[in-house]
């Protein structure tokens, strides 16, 4: 690249003279130019670097420090065994050593790769720190593939300094040439010595090719796990700071001290990451007995509970349709729960009093399930994870019960069911539900309540949160956003819509492109309907982000000039759009005063927008949008004007600009066109036809 401010942020400068300030919501639009002699070059604004040439790289994060917190305080190398577990002294070996800078931690799921991994990274840290007086900064890269069975390494970050995790272990067995990937990391690996970076790839346990030397020499094996035992104790004594609760962890029998009472959790097999769950767990539990047991059958995920309570139920279906019935209606009143169990069983209310009158209370029923009923309010939330727990169990012992249980769930969560009001808790537990068993007809079933009936922002809302939960999880991520991706080429505006809304949330700030490719399947829709206009509103909301907009305006101008998309154009429109927010233009504007190819993209936009009729009515309003902006002063007068000059000579006779030259019959045009009009540089017979209106004086 032949920027020589690539590598690191660039402050902002203050708008050029005739260029006010945005809203004090968003960043200034001021620019600072960084251009070199090649074709690379770059214009680097306050937003970002609008590259015209250069591929978006991938986004990252800053690794939390409550996870560099544990490396360094609570760090566990001893297996149950005691024997040392070297996965992360092994990976610091290849960071250190003479070939690329790189490492894969690969190995089977429960062996604290990616703990292993930061330990690493951080060990170099400060390696970096003795050697040169600064550490480094240590970020996690998100796999935000455009494709993600062919990832393109080319987009990966090449900051100087930084310590970058790349976890690809959920997706590498999916790659489609996983040795052609392997290799270009590789390479790119080899660059980052350059500018004294470094990588580490987390990889499954079969995924990375290690046929060659080169390849096998980066991998580090993890064979053994750290002590969950010990891990549990580490996190206890320092992340949370409470040593006195690892008395609950020794293996000393003990009843009056509670000495030992959570030691039998955890045994030779247990991961590391049960032992910082069981020490989350006992950190928050209550120093009673209660307290305890509570903190106990929550970690145990209640599994002797459920047990007891199905074997007690051997031979009564109607308890254990109250049981499910309160997993999904909790904290509804007894007589619901009631009325929900029996349209699950789909069975009528009984009317033999002879049998009403036979059999425990229903309050007694409930609590034999272990809900919890105060006066005539029915819970299991004293008991934390025991709804989750028993829905598991059902799923796992009871798989006939999976296409009837998602066809009540249907008729409870529709508008007037009995938890038409309960669609967010539901939805949490079988997203829960869905991780844990990694079953994607779950979330379709979620998907399938988006054309329920329902039409309210808030019902859209809640689910596009849900699948924006399920989407970001590592086992079931991929096959979700799959979904999305299919999701958004559907003929309902509803789905559509949702999916809109995906690409607006969380879901966005991870997997930017991802979300581009969604919503550019939304934007070519043949209709502008309300899944196009969320779609607008996503992007924009997008573009407006910290450091997103190059990457925005990188893919969208190839949408429109080089593909040809109805989705560019309009993409292309809504962002240069000030009378919805005058920031993406004001920032466009300024790099384009600095830079002609940025200009001369501007102008193709335009160009490739005015050639389809498809989006005459919204390149109208943009003029219109455009002169007014022009007239209050939120962008520069010369700047609109030269573009709009090159615009209107290609374009002399398409509808929109004939409407902004001649005007319409029956349109009267505002002060903003018409000054607009005497500034564009016409054609001396065209000028010489233009009607001579009279504009108001400018204020």
């Amino acid at each position: 690249m032949s920027e020589t401010n690539a590598f690191g942020p660039v402050p902002p400068v203050p708008p050029p003279p005739g260029l006010p300030a945005p809203p004090a919501a968003m960043p200034e639009p001021g620019f600072r130019v960084d251009v070199g002699n090649n074709q690379n070059s770059k214009i680097i604004v306050a937003a970002g670097s609008v590259t015209m040439n250069n591929k978006p790289q991938l986004p990252v994060a800053d690794i939390p420090q409550a996870e560099l917190d544990v490396v360094e305080l609570a760090w566990v190398d001893l297996s149950a065994r005691d024997e040392k577990v070297r996965t992360a002294d092994e990976a610091l070996e290849r960071l250190a050593g003479e070939g690329p800078r790189l490492a894969v931690v690969a190995g089977p799921v429960g062996y604290g790769k990616r703990t292993a991994g930061i330990k690493a990274l951080s060990s170099i840290s400060r390696r970096e720190q003795d050697l040169r007086g600064k550490p480094l900064t240590l970020q996690e890269i998100r796999p935000d593939w455009e494709r993600p069975g062919s990832p393109d390494i080319s987009v990966l970050p090449d900051e100087p300094g930084r310590g970058y995790l790349l976890d690809v272990a959920a997706e590498i067995a999916a790659w489609t040439n996983a040795g052609n990937v392997a290799e270009q990391l590789l390479s790119y690996a080899e660059k980052l010595l350059y500018v004294g970076s470094y990588l580490v790839v987390i990889a499954d346990d079969h995924g990375w090719p290690d046929d060659s030397g080169t390849m096998a020499r980066a991998v580090v094996r993890a064979t053994k796990r750290p002590s969950a035992h010990r891990v549990a104790k580490a996190h206890l004594e320092t992340v949370y700071r409470k040593p006195g609760r690892v008395r609950w962890l020794s293996n000393v029998p003990g009843s009056t001290e509670q000495i030992g009472l959570a030691a039998h959790l955890l045994n030779d097999s247990s991961r590391p990451a049960d032992g910082v769950r069981l020490a989350a767990v006992l950190a928050e539990a209550d120093e009673t007995t209660e307290g305890l047991r509570t903190a106990l059958g929550t970690f145990q995920q209640w599994h002797n509970d459920v047990q007891r309570v199905f074997k007690d139920t051997n031979e009564d279906p109607e308890d254990r349709a109250l049981l499910v019935s309160t997993l999904f209606l909790d904290r509804k009143d007894a007589l619901t729960i009631q009325s929900g169990a029996r349209t699950l069983l789909n069975e009528p209310q009984n009317t033999d009093v002879r049998a009403i009158l036979t059999g425990p209370d229903l309050t007694t029923r409930l609590q034999k399930m272990g809900a919890q009923v105060t006066g005539r309010t029915v819970t299991l939330a004293h008991r934390p994870g025991y709804a989750r727990a028993v829905l598991l169990h059902l799923w796992q012992q009871r798989a006939d019960i999976h296409p009837p249980l998602l066809k009540w769930l249907d008729t409870v969560t529709a508008p007037k069911g009995l938890a038409a009001d309960r669609l967010r808790e539901i939805g949490d537990l079988l997203v829960e539900l869905a991780i844990a068993e990694n079953d994607i007809r779950v979330i379709a079933q979620i998907h399938a309540w988006i054309d329920n009936g329902d039409n309210s922002t808030e019902h859209r809302n809640l689910i596009a949160r849900v699948l924006t939960i399920a989407a970001e999880s590592d086992t079931l991520g991929a096959a979700v956003r799959s979904l999305l991706l299919d999701s958004a080429q559907e003929s309902s505006p509803a789905v559509a819509t949702v999916v809109a809304l995906v690409c607006q949330g969380e879901f966005a700030e991870h997997y930017p492109r991802q979300s581009l490719v969604r919503l550019r399947h939304i934007l070519d829709r043949a209709v502008m309907d309300e899944a196009v206009l969320a779609a607008q509103d996503a992007l924009r909301d997008i573009a407006a982000r910290e450091d997103q907009l190059p990457r925005v305006w990188s893919t969208v101008i190839k949408w429109a000039t080089e593909k040809k998309h109805l989705a560019g154009h309009r993409a292309f429109l809504s962002l240069l759009d000030p009378g919805v927010d005058p920031y993406v233009l004001q920032v466009m504007l300024a790099a384009a005063q600095q830079d002609p190819d940025v200009k001369d993209a501007l102008v193709e936009g335009w160009n490739v927008a005015l050639a389809d009729s498809r989006v005459d009515a919204e390149c109208r309003a943009l003029l219109v949008a455009w002169a007014r902006a022009r007239e209050a002063e939120q962008v520069p007068e010369e700047t609109v004007t030269d573009i709009l000059n090159d615009v209107v000579v290609q374009h002399l006779y398409s509808t929109p600009i004939s409407a902004l030259i001649f005007g319409e019959p029956g349109v009267a045009n505002d002060a903003a066109v018409i000054e607009l009009r005497k500034d564009l540089r016409l054609p001396p017979q065209l000028a010489a036809a233009l009607p001579d209106e009279p504009s108001p004086a400018r204020s």
